[in-house]
């Protein structure tokens, strides 16, 4: 491990070479000539420079997208060829899972483990959806006519792909594998901050052999490359996973051409915890829920609803354990929790710590930026808790996606539940309790598409990843997420070849 990470680090740092974005089989420099620095938030240092591209690279890439499919073959092409490239894909990030993990973490600030983790499913997706492209599709169905009468799936075409900077290379590997098995082409924009591991798995991508146009990576920011994906009324779907209010945005624009979108946006997910619960599980994946990936998970179990008469054991043992999480660079040995992504995405979550402060919760635990040592170079803060909150703050209401947990508490099922659905958003949540009928009632009740009982985060690529109310609209992953990129057709087959005799006049004429 330690020769990969500094063959990668080495590679990066010492490179003079802008990574180019990849447009109809070609590695390509944007039309601009702009090019973009990439920071290490561990450390605030520059490990590369890459092509950044604007509406007239993403047209050049859209329309080798809707050549390679309508007019160049590949919405004809055969599934088992789809799985086989999507298979040697797979091999090929497997092979190299090292260097795409330690990429990640240079790049996001993940610790190494959440990389090597986001890695292996990444293969796992590849391999699911090469599966899945191959198996039955479809409907027959008898009718009282004379007709055969089916259904089949197609490819919707074009898509857009826009993913977010907390999970660069899964995020975007699993609408990838998804469509392309499903037999769409897909332009690809990944997040302005964290594009590097994205750029690698696209040359796997063309390693492997895929015809031109079918694939194709546009790098560059939201407001110029992201609305010509979204406005373009050759993109046939948008599939897009970030914050909320752009989700808003996007959906209003995909509106104009009635394009098919699939939204998974913000979440303010709620992790209930009743009196009878495991104690020492229950701590723990309260931990887990909030500071995994420095709590910039859009699922992340943001509000700890705590059962009344469990406070007083509970919360000074949830502080202790905080303040003993182990912060700093992500690929340094026994960490646990990393940077965050940019120094812009840090001072929004110090904002948010101070609105707590000034909205008269109490600050438990954390509550500032890292500044001792060589920490202070980076864009560290420490795992935040707060107390006495009131369902009507900012901090319990707005998503921070940082490492900053509020506390509710409740007295009983009713409660709990109104409080956990007491926001927009409806992404995640859980409870734990060993009471199972309990833990099953309460479970039902919540407004959310993402639900774990005495436990959380764990996520398959056999499941639909998605939310209620404002959290989003269609899945991610499972075969839910693959057929959010076929479209459904009839075709009625007359067995009996006839004149209808309809109209009846036409007989003597």
């Amino acid at each position: 491990m330690t020769l990969v990470i500094n063959e990668v680090e080495s590679a990066l740092v010492n490179s003079d070479i802008t990574q180019k974005m990849y447009i109809n089989g070609e590695w390509v420099l944007s039309e601009g000539n702009k090019t973009r620095e990439i920071i290490n938030p561990a450390n605030g240092k520059v490990i590369g420079t890459v092509t950044d591209g604007a509406e007239e690279d993403a047209k050049k890439a859209i329309e080798a997208a809707r050549k390679a499919f309508y007019e160049n073959g590949w919405m004809n092409s055969k599934a088992r060829d789809r799985a086989e490239l999507l298979l040697k894909i797979s091999n090929k990030l497997e092979e190299r899972k090292e260097e795409f993990a330690y990429l990640d973490t240079l790049n996001n600030g993940k610790t190494l483990r959440e990389s090597l983790d986001d890695v292996e499913d990444a293969v796992n997706q590849l391999r699911y959806y090469a599966g899945l492209a191959t198996k039955p599709h479809g409907q027959t169905y008898d009718v009282p006519d004379d007709i055969q009468a089916m259904v089949v799936r197609e490819a919707i075409g074009v898509v857009g792909i826009i993913v977010p900077w907390n999970y660069p290379l899964v995020m975007a590997n699993q609408k990838i594998a998804a469509a392309l098995a499903a037999g769409c082409t897909v332009v690809v924009k990944p997040a302005q901050q964290t594009p590097l591991s994205v750029v690698r798995l696209f040359e796997l991508i063309d390693e492997v052999g895929f015809p031109p146009g079918v694939a194709n990576l546009v790098l560059g920011p939201g407001r110029t490359v992201g609305s010509e994906l979204v406005s373009n009324p050759d993109v046939d779907k948008i599939s897009f996973t970030g914050g909320t209010d752009t989700g808003i945005r996007l959906m209003k624009s995909a509106a104009d051409t009635v394009k098919k979108i699939s939204l998974e946006l913000g979440g303010k997910s709620p992790n209930i915890v009743f009196a009878d619960a495991d104690f020492e599980t229950a701590v723990d994946y309260a931990l887990f829920a909030i500071f995994a990936n420095q709590g910039q998970v859009c699922s992340a179990g943001s509000r700890l609803l705590l059962e009344e008469s469990l406070y007083e054991k509970f919360v000074p043992e949830l502080v202790k354990r905080a303040k003993m999480i182990k912060v700093g660079p992500g690929w340094v040995d026994g960490i646990e929790m990393g940077p965050l992504v940019s120094e812009d995405h840090m001072n929004t979550v110090l904002d948010y710590i101070e609105i707590g402060k000034n909205e008269g919760a109490t600050l438990l635990c954390g509550g500032n930026r890292i500044i001792e040592g060589e920490l202070g170079k980076g864009y560290f803060v420490e795992p935040t808790i707060f107390g006495d909150t009131t369902p009507n703050m900012r901090i319990v209401q707005e998503e921070i996606f940082g490492p900053v947990l509020a506390i509710q508490t409740f007295k009983t099922e009713e409660e709990a539940i109104e409080l956990a659905n007491g926001t927009a958003f409806g992404l995640a949540g859980a409870v734990f309790s060993t009471d199972g009928a309990k833990a099953q009632r309460v479970i039902r009740q919540l407004r959310a598409g993402i639900t774990w009982i005495n436990t959380y985060h764990p996520t398959f690529n056999e499941a639909p990843w998605g939310g209620y109310k404002q959290s989003g609209i269609g899945r991610d992953l499972g075969t839910y997420g693959f057929d959010e990129y076929l479209e459904t057709k009839q075709i009625n087959i007359n067995l009996k070849v006839e004149p209808s005799g309809f109209f009846e006049g036409n007989k003597n004429s």
